[in-house]
């Protein structure tokens, strides 16, 4: 049925046509656009910033604290006992199975003397202890090579030696190849043993630097060793490692747990925690004020962006277009600025973090909550931002709106 003659249809526009609205004011001042997006892009560049430099500032703190040794135990039998405390030889497969337990390793001591070569007496042994280990005892004391290679399922059955640091020194050797293609050999016991790697300085574990390490089946097979560790070494979840601690000697010795002795967790470990909770505060405050920035940049865009166009309102409330239709095309023209400044003050930040922290050889930590935040914060901005210049964009009456000059 069609509309009497000279009735007025109410003017419906779809979501899209609001969008073309929208997007028309952005495209018709480029030049505003650009500088409106810009300063909330600085807003969202600084938040990703203030995260994600702060937060590669903390990993590289994290990670220098975690080298001390924050998540590591070690069990030994009680010193000085008689007769000596033996720990078992299922010690390392024991601590395993404790559920927060992530890595264990043990060595143990075949006390045999350690010599320069097979021409000194065994009497004039080097001070150096000739130590028994596992194949997995670099990475539960964070220890590394200084040269050459560790013990593996291989060599550890074949007469090859990994040196400490300090015994290196006393020993003489320098190198795991000499000159000729030759590698250096030292005598434990009556037998020679190949240098096959020389470990750098072990702070975690500092009795290692002054010992010899051989493959544990040698051990059993040549010097006599009865296959009992000295010292187990438990790396464990940083938020359990006290109740690691306190069923740890029941676990290595049910039948005497009095008699192992356990290390208490490093004074580093109430550093780190204190320090991740003051970077998170710190995180939250920073990124509320760059937020806050941004904002009022935009708020203050879209109020003067209405003062400029009243006839343009104006002359569209006098086409018949409605309030809500009003109040939409500036909202979304808003949201729509936010929007490409988030997208831009996104990449800017991330690009900014990435450099900074190659310059200062951290490791590049962006959070994604920061990235999402950085966009959606942007959306949010746009929109309370826009709210009052559309109402009031709304509110001018078309004869007042195109008397404006």
């Amino acid at each position: 049925m069609r509309a009497p003659s000279g009735s007025v249809r109410p003017v419906r526009l779809s979501p899209g046509d609001i969008l073309r609205l929208g997007l028309l004011g952005v495209r018709t001042r480029k030049l505003r656009a650009a500088l409106s997006a810009l300063g909330i892009s600085i807003g969202i560049a600084t938040l990703i910033l203030v995260i994600g430099i702060p937060a590669s500032s903390h990993k590289a703190l994290m990670n220098e604290l975690s080298a001390l040794g924050t998540n590591m135990l070690r069990a030994e039998p009680v010193p000085d006992h008689k007769p000596p405390v033996l720990l078992p030889e299922s010690s390392v497969a024991s601590a395993l199975r404790v559920g927060p337990v992530t890595g264990a390793s043990a060595v143990g001591n075949t006390h045999a003397k350690v010599r320069r070569s097979d021409q000194v007496p065994e009497s004039d042994g080097a001070g150096i202890a000739a130590l028994a280990a596992r194949t997995d005892l670099l990475s539960s004391v964070n220890a590394h090579l200084q040269s050459g290679r560790f013990l593996d399922a291989t060599s550890s059955r074949f007469p090859t030696v990994v040196l400490g640091h300090d015994a290196a020194t006393r020993l003489g050797v320098d190198r795991t190849m000499m000159s000729g293609g030759q590698a250096p050999q030292v005598a434990i016991g009556k037998d020679m043993y190949t240098v096959i790697g020389i470990l750098a300085p072990v702070p975690l574990a500092d009795e290692l630097d002054s010992s010899v390490l051989i493959g544990w089946d040698v051990a059993r097979k040549r010097l006599a060793f009865d296959g009992h560790p000295t010292v187990v070494y438990v790396k464990a979840r940083e938020d359990a490692i006290e109740g690691v601690r306190g069923v740890l000697a029941a676990t290595l010795n049910p039948q005497e747990p009095a008699m192992v002795q356990v290390s208490r967790p490093s004074d580093a470990l109430a550093a780190k925690r204190a320090t991740e909770n003051t970077f998170s505060a710190l995180f939250l405050g920073l990124g509320a004020v760059a937020l806050l920035v941004g904002g009022v940049g935009v708020a203050n865009t879209m109020v003067i962006s209405v003062l400029e166009r009243r006839r343009e309102i104006g002359l569209r409330r006098a086409l018949g277009a409605n309030r809500g239709q009003i109040r939409g095309q500036f909202l979304t023209e808003s949201v729509v600025l936010s929007g490409l400044g988030g997208v831009a003050g996104t990449v800017i930040g991330a690009a900014a973090t990435l450099g900074y922290a190659a310059w200062r050889d951290w490791p590049l930590v962006i959070p994604p909550g920061a990235v999402g935040a950085g966009f959606g914060g942007a959306i949010l901005v746009g929109v309370i931002a826009g709210v009052y210049p559309s109402v009031r964009a709304a509110r001018l009456a078309p004869t007042e709106a195109l008397a404006t000059q």
